[in-house]
């Protein structure tokens, strides 16, 4: 069939504009969310002090996983990342599924952080309802993901920045208050540690279930290995921006939740409902109800911004490869892929209908869909790293950058993946959302064999065969 270069008419191309620094902030603005700021105090009342441990695991998968991709974006960096990593190690229909994976778990975690944001600032203003909030959030992100790559890197580099700022202030906080150095607050000390039933209330059970709700809230730190493709040297970019994203995302979680754990009991209340809150009330500080949650909302917009950029990017690739429709690629003059944006943000206005009809329940709704979509995510990165890697060192490839350890810690991750998946098979509720995410998966599977003789026209094949034979 005679190809139609009509890429060349219809789109012009995504434009490097982002900063080191900036990419680097993305990652720290997709990881740091909801997940610490609230999930936290859920693994805290399961493990007690030795959700440290949960959190230590879940790290160590993440530095994994992460390693793992920046040695694939240093060899190849492209937008569609993991998805079209997948695709030249495991075939087309694990890179469509991955790639349409990802992107249904981010349109979906897009409007529960709208969700969540509005729910608190509702509180402030009783006048006006939460759906409306939503309404205002996702306009409004939606406007900054179509200014423009640079002044999008711009403004999430400074959403970003205010609340790392923010657990910085926290971590000197609570170290002064354990080390006694607030004046009138006795020193705390770090005897919570094993007091109220010892370091591991709950035993090794108590670990393992926290572990499934910390690993999701390392969810978001892959934005960066997308972000790399717009980068100005994607290659010689990725390897610091992964150490440093790596190094301040464990510091600022393995940090704030000792704090936590030392300054307050495990199992007290105020912990579970609200850990950071709790602990700076406990100092007597004016004003920190609202200030936390302030800073609460800044995270899930701040998080939800990166993901508005993650997703559009991600189904931009899939454009760019054949498997998305033809409009996805259109990008305008400042190299903004306007269709995905738009497309990505869609579900998040239908949010708004679905914050009006049912409140109460939309955020919990929202959640389960997409609960256990990052080890999918994380498990076909592991597979396509251990593949593409053979691949090279069988075929003599140069690559700018080689992951330490290869192929023993690659297997490593895949083993500590294969055990979370295991654990959440057992737990009733985590269960049901790793099924549903299954399933999901296998149909993605099928919706990519079934069209993959589908031609359309005006996609140069190098764009959708990347590595070939695709299957």
């Amino acid at each position: 069939m005679t190809e139609v270069p009509a890429i060349t008419t219809t789109t012009q191309g995504l434009h490097p504009g982002l900063t080191r620094r900036q990419i680097s902030m993305m990652g720290l603005g997709g990881a740091i969310g909801a997940g610490l700021f609230v999930g936290s105090g859920e693994a805290i009342s399961i493990a007690g002090p030795a959700v440290l441990v949960s959190y230590l695991v879940a790290g160590t998968i993440v530095i994994l996983v992460m390693s793992m991709l920046a040695e694939m974006v240093a060899a190849r960096p492209s937008s569609g990342a993991f998805s079209s990593f997948a695709q030249r190690a495991m075939g087309r229909s694990a890179g469509s599924a991955v790639g349409w994976l990802y992107w249904i778990q981010l349109v979906v975690v897009i409007a529960a952080e709208a969700t969540g944001a509005a729910g608190i600032v509702q509180g402030w203003t009783p006048g006006f309802p939460a759906w409306a909030w939503v309404l205002v959030f996702v306009a409004a992100l939606t406007a900054v993901n179509l200014f423009g790559v640079r002044n999008y890197g711009r403004f999430e580099f400074w959403f970003a920045a205010i609340k790392v700022f923010a657990i910085i202030a926290f971590l000197i906080v609570g170290a002064c208050a354990i080390l006694g150095l607030i004046p009138n607050v006795p020193a705390v000390g770090v005897g919570n540690l094993v007091a109220h039933g010892g370091f591991a209330p709950h035993g090794i059970t108590g670990i393992a279930a926290a572990l499934l709700i910390v690993v999701f809230a390392f969810g978001g730190t892959e934005v960066v290995a997308i972000a790399a493709a717009e980068s100005d040297d994607p290659a010689n970019n990725i390897r610091r921006i992964v150490r440093e994203v790596m190094v301040r995302i464990l510091i600022f979680y393995m940090g704030s939740i000792f704090v936590i754990v030392a300054v307050l009991p495990w199992d007290a209340k105020d912990v579970k409902a609200g850990p950071f809150s709790a602990v700076l009330a406990t100092l007597h500080l004016p004003g920190v109800d609202l200030l936390m949650s302030a800073i609460v909302v800044l995270a899930l917009l701040s998080a939800m911004n990166a993901n508005i950029y993650g997703a559009s990017r991600m189904v931009y690739s899939l454009g760019e490869r054949g498997l998305a429709p033809l409009a996805a690629i259109r990008t305008s003059a400042k190299g903004v892929p306007y269709v995905a944006v738009l497309a990505s943000v869609a579900f998040g206005f239908v949010s708004v209908i679905i914050n009006w009809a049912i409140p109460q329940d939309v955020l919990t709704l929202l959640l389960n869909i997409v609960g256990s979509t990052v080890l999918v995510i994380w498990t076909a990165t592991a597979i396509s790293q251990i593949i593409l890697r053979r691949r090279a060192d069988r075929d003599g490839e140069a690559m700018p950058m080689r992951m330490w350890g290869f192929p023993v810690l690659s297997w490593a991750c895949l083993v500590l993946l294969a055990v979370i998946i295991a654990l959440a098979m057992i737990d009733q509720k985590a269960r049901l959302q790793l099924l549903l995410t299954i399933g999901l998966t296998a149909v993605l599977l099928v919706v990519a064999r079934l069209t993959r003789g589908s031609s359309r026209p005006g996609v140069p094949r190098a764009l959708t065969e990347q590595h070939p034979p695709t299957r």
